[in-house]
């Protein structure tokens, strides 16, 4: 119970370090995804499908989101 848990730093700037989370949680969903089909459990794989589904969407409205304040801020510049 004592054992110390270290913070892992991810290396390279926060873009890169966020495009590596954002995969790692894909493959859990994914893996999850997997798991719950093959124990035939139908209404959480559901769930969870809609979860991964919302995430996907949520992180592509928010790239585009950035991505055109990046050209209004270049326009503006």
């Amino acid at each position: 119970m004592g054992q110390a848990i270290k913070k892992k730093t991810i290396p390279g700037n926060d873009d890169e370090r966020d495009i590596m989370l954002i995969g790692k949680i894909y493959k859990s969903f994914e893996a999850l995804e997997e798991t719950l089909g093959k124990l035939q459990l139908e209404e959480p794989l559901f769930i969870t499908y809609m979860a991964k589904k919302s995430f996907a969407d949520t992180v592509f409205s928010q790239i585009k989101h950035n991505n055109e304040k990046t050209q209004i801020q270049r326009f503006i510049n």
